[in-house]
């Protein structure tokens, strides 16, 4: 292999670390910050739960689930710079133009994960948890143990958020040429299919009306985001137009 070849690649290996390091030591700084705040933040997070107050069978396990909770809660907080030091790495590959787009796109992003995650609190999590603890109550007490409770809700409300932006990201491949919304169209099926196992996964019930009520809103973003796509093939197709009148 050439050495400069070698240097290149030891070039991006290094800026991965570099970038990597950043990230780190903001999770740290935004964990530090969340763990002040994580009493409140569990608080807001059994409103769902009702009257029920949970239980804990562990020495270790409250400890652990404050950890948890202040843990994820630094990661959502630190979310815009993570995501910078994402595009601040792989910005060296992309053009002026698409690196501008880029930027301009990750406000979009951090709303719809936003978005997502008050989706998923206010219309997902409540009949979830409601089925959860009444399904079989009549013949057992439920007795929830806190580092479960956290767990399930923080997951569910993640990758909600997560799904949310998918219409953006469509958006910006769209952009950047790399699908279109004829392919999207055609792999509709393929995608809605998909939807269903992502929200088997996501939902922690087996009720299929849970289960739709994150599957049908991960089919209406897939059909956003085709809407997107384009409006995304749109433009250029009416700047190449114009120039040719000119």
């Amino acid at each position: 292999m050439p050495p400069d070849t070698k240097l290149t690649l030891m070039g991006h290996i290094l800026e991965l670390r570099r970038r990597m390091m950043y990230s780190a030591v903001a999770v740290v700084i935004t964990t530090v910050l969340s763990f002040v705040f994580t009493e409140q933040i569990m608080r807001v997070l059994l409103r769902p739960a009702g009257g029920i107050k949970p239980i804990f069978t562990e020495m270790q396990e409250m400890f652990s689930t404050y950890i948890k909770v202040a843990l994820v809660s630094g990661v959502v907080l630190a979310m815009p710079f993570l995501i910078y030091q994402l595009i601040m790495f792989i910005a060296p590959a992309l053009t002026l133009k698409e690196k501008r787009f880029l930027f301009s796109v990750l406000p979009g992003i951090m709303l719809a994960f936003a978005a997502g995650v008050l989706f998923g609190y206010f219309v997902l999590l409540p009949p979830a948890v409601e089925f959860l603890l009444s399904f079989g109550s009549d013949i057992a007490t439920p007795q929830i143990k806190i580092g479960n409770y956290i767990s399930v809700v923080t997951t569910l409300l993640f990758w909600i958020g997560v799904c949310f932006e998918l219409p953006v990201v469509l958006f910006f491949l769209a952009k950047l040429h790399v699908v279109s919304a004829q392919k999207l169209a055609k792999a509709r099926p393929f995608a809605f299919i998909l939807a269903f196992i992502i929200g088997a996964a996501v939902t922690p019930t087996s009720d299929p009306i849970n289960q739709a009520l994150v599957s049908v809103p991960i089919m209406i973003l897939y059909e956003i985001g085709i809407l997107l796509a384009r409006l995304a093939w749109r433009g250029p197709k009416q700047q190449t137009a114009a120039a040719a009148k000119m």
